[in-house]
């Protein structure tokens, strides 16, 4: 159940041991959040947004209208109990844990994910140019350099940097170096079009007998003595022996109805997709986050993908202007010889998220027996789909 990058890596791994797969989903594969997203695959920047920080960010959550993180409380029950959560879990030990757990799922699914490009030969824009994230104050910088050293205790290849040498790794920054106060440089990262990794995998998939089964809305689950026996569809029933949930943020909906209760719920993001010059200075090849903006930079060929903010406000799809503005803003103060007028294919996505970062995978304790959860990757979903396909493919076939 999904078509996102979750649920189609989910499909490829499946398919792999043997099993005979289907998948559902009413709109077109990748169409969701995995449509318009960051494009940065961050194998070993895997910081948590429940950290110790977000407690002095509460006044400008609530209350800043351009905040890249904004909380806007909702009548709606699922969001309190997400945010309180969410609060509950923004301490140092939950969040050194957190970051052990995704940087282990992290390195798996880069073995995965690299393994399948290989294999597959898919054309996506893939690159392994690195990534820098930059700090605009000494303070933060700091504390980057203290989330980096716990990194590195479990193997993450990082260093700072200065804003010279920032600009020596990407010559594009050279307007923006006086507003550096330095950067974490990660050589090994990468980037791709996580749109077009979906549709290669819906073609191969499709011409190895994987059934689709989209533009079709899933109605209801149907149980039998504690487990699943078939998936209700505008298209009928689809029997089947496991059954894979990977929704993204319209999985807890579902879960509710066999009785499980999934903590995650949309951080809603927004992109923009300009065209560059291949052969000009004035956009990165290597992948750029500004930390303060919470704002990504991801080169795809001939084109930047710029992306960002993180929105608890419901499940709206709505593009407010100002937002894009805002990705538009970031473009030119840190790249400023970059052309932001073109038509820039405006996006937003609801990123589904557990109030911790780590998402929720595998047989949950009071459900159905045969049903498998794969979701909640929250920002991190294109980096930790094949590690999460894989654990999900494990249990599968026990």
């Amino acid at each position: 159940m999904g078509a996102g990058i979750v649920g189609l890596a989910t499909a490829y791994e499946l398919q792999r041991q043997g099993l005979r797969v289907t998948v559902v989903d009413q709109a077109q594969p990748g169409s969701g959040a995995s449509g318009g997203n960051g494009a940065q695959l961050s194998y070993s920047y895997v910081q948590p947004l429940a950290d110790p920080g977000i407690w002095a960010q509460l006044p400008k959550l609530l209350l800043s209208p351009d905040s890249p993180l904004k909380l806007r409380p909702q009548l709606d029950p699922q969001q309190w109990r997400w945010a309180l959560q969410f609060l509950r879990a923004c301490n140092t030990e939950t969040s050194r844990r957190s970051t052990a757990q995704l940087l282990a799922l992290a390195a798996r699914s880069r073995e995965g994910f690299e393994r399948m490009l290989v294999a597959e030969r898919l054309e996506c824009d893939f690159s392994r140019t690195g990534k820098l994230v930059l700090y605009a104050t000494p303070s933060a910088l700091e504390a980057a350099r203290r989330q980096l050293e716990l990194q590195r205790a479990w193997g993450s290849e990082q260093q700072t940097v200065s804003p010279q040498r920032c600009v020596e790794i990407e010559p594009a920054l050279a307007d923006y170096r006086p507003h550096i106060a330095g950067a974490v440089h990660t050589p090994s990262e990468c980037a791709a079009d996580c749109l077009k990794v979906c549709q290669g995998l819906h073609r191969l998939l499709a011409a190895r007998g994987v059934r689709f089964v989209l533009g079709t809305r899933i109605t209801a689950l149907v149980q039998s003595a504690g487990r699943l026996a078939a998936v209700q569809t505008g298209a009928g029933a689809i029997e089947a022996d496991r059954f894979v949930l990977a929704l993204g943020s319209a999985s807890p909906a579902l879960a509710r109805s066999v009785g499980l209760s999934l903590p995650v719920y949309p951080l809603k993001g927004y992109s923009i997709t300009l065209d560059v010059d291949r052969q000009a200075d004035s956009a990165p090849q290597v992948s750029v986050t500004d930390a303060a903006r919470k704002v990504v930079f991801a080169r795809l060929g001939d084109q930047l993908r710029v992306a960002g903010m993180a929105e608890l406000v419901g499940h709206g799809l709505d593009i407010p202007p100002e937002r894009i503005d805002t990705l538009r803003q970031a473009t030119r103060a840190v790249f400023p010889r970059s052309d932001t007028q073109q038509v820039a294919h405006p996006w937003a996505g609801l990123r589904p998220a557990t109030p911790t970062g780590v998402p929720i995978v595998g047989v949950q304790a009071g459900g159905p027996r045969n049903l498998l959860v794969n979701t909640g990757h929250g920002a991190l979903g294109f980096t930790l789909a094949f590690g999460t396909a894989a654990e999900v493919a494990q249990q599968a076939a026990r």
